[in-house]
């Protein structure tokens, strides 16, 4: 055989062997959906939100489009309701999401760890939960409970804003009807301040705001920001960071075992590093020798209370059978697990 025939047929028994695996390949592009449905709270003006398309840009691009996903904002696709956002996406309404410990803790009782009052206290300490032993328990008590769990995000720091007056001690809570969200943790504490707590969505919070239904709430301050709640007559933040509200990327179980395992890789690569930038964008302004969010908020002509390590103390003491009872509720071993944790991160 002469060098062209050889040439031809290596070439042949070449194509030969790529063939499966081109077949193998277009199949499982065959049935791949035209798109997939991302769920959040909030949309792209938030941190939350560019956290999901920043997810969502990275997947379109490293398979290829062999994976297109849409966000849904405002957990539009079960009407808003974001604490049943958890079961819909284990359901399979929802195919993949970036979700609140907060709004998924009345399934999963263990998430309730973020929001026991005055736990994290500060970045160093969430990470502490977050990046270590912890935040791997979590992880794996999520996907016991049906979903894929990917990566974490971070909603941030959540404080506490009101109509009426400036807060620096519990007995200034008393009388004021706030908003909070579904997660009944929440309206514990509240009621435990002498506060008037009423749950409800994001969606309803804002128009309760403007009507004066209720007087307050309690979120990170790029939320106040960005929903431009001083002009919902929030003319008073009280910077306490007494609850941290991490997020999580996750998959519906059978949207992530239709994948291949390569992309299933891309997915979780591209939630991890998704989670990096959000979380980076959830703290500009917000740390270290960086707080221009605060003088940002100033600006507004809102004012703004930074509380002392004393006057903290006020509020978790009178929180304190608050956090008892919910640590029975989470797990005593788990709770002790977090806060050597995060005593050990913030280095006390």
């Amino acid at each position: 055989m002469d060098r062209r025939s050889l040439l031809k047929a290596g070439a042949a028994g070449s194509a030969t062997l790529a063939a499966p695996f081109l077949v193998t390949r277009a199949a499982h592009a065959a049935n791949y959906r035209a798109e997939y449905r991302v769920s959040t709270v909030v949309g792209t003006a938030f941190p939350w939100g560019k956290g999901a398309q920043i997810w969502i840009d990275l997947v379109r691009e490293r398979t290829q489009g062999r994976i297109n996903m849409k966000l849904y904002p405002g957990v539009s696709l079960i009407n808003g309701d974001q604490t049943r956002e958890f079961s819909a996406i284990r359901q399979g309404v929802i195919d993949l999401a970036v979700g609140s410990t907060i709004n998924w803790s009345p399934q999963v009782k263990e998430l309730n760890l973020f929001s026991l009052p005055f736990l994290a206290r500060d970045h160093a300490g969430l990470d502490a939960l977050t990046r270590g032993e912890v935040g791997k328990r979590i992880l794996q008590i999520v996907e016991k409970a049906g979903v894929v769990p990917l990566a974490w995000g971070e909603n941030g720091f959540r404080e506490v804003t009101n109509s009426k007056r400036e807060i620096r001690t519990p007995a200034d809570m008393k009388g004021l009807k706030f908003r909070v969200v579904g997660s009944p943790i929440f309206n514990d504490t509240f009621t435990a301040l002498g506060a008037n707590p009423t749950q409800m969505s994001w969606a309803d919070a804002q128009p309760a705001l403007a009507s004066g239904a209720v007087e307050g709430q309690e979120n990170p301050l790029h939320i106040f920001t960005a929903a431009k709640l001083h002009t919902l007559a929030q003319k008073f933040v009280t910077l306490w960071d007494y609850v941290a509200d991490p997020l999580i990327f996750v998959a519906n179980r059978d949207v992530w075992n239709a994948w291949t395992p390569a992309d299933r890789d891309i997915v979780r690569a591209a939630a991890i590093e998704a989670g990096k930038q959000e979380i980076a964008i959830a703290r500009k302004g917000l740390s270290g020798n960086d707080m221009s969010m605060v003088k940002e908020v100033e600006a507004l002509g809102v004012k703004v209370t930074k509380l002392t390590d004393a006057e903290k103390q006020a509020f978790e003491k009178a929180i304190r059978p608050v956090y008892d009872k919910w640590t029975k509720q989470i797990g005593a071993d788990l709770v002790k697990r977090a806060e050597a944790a995060v005593a050990a991160g913030r280095g006390a």
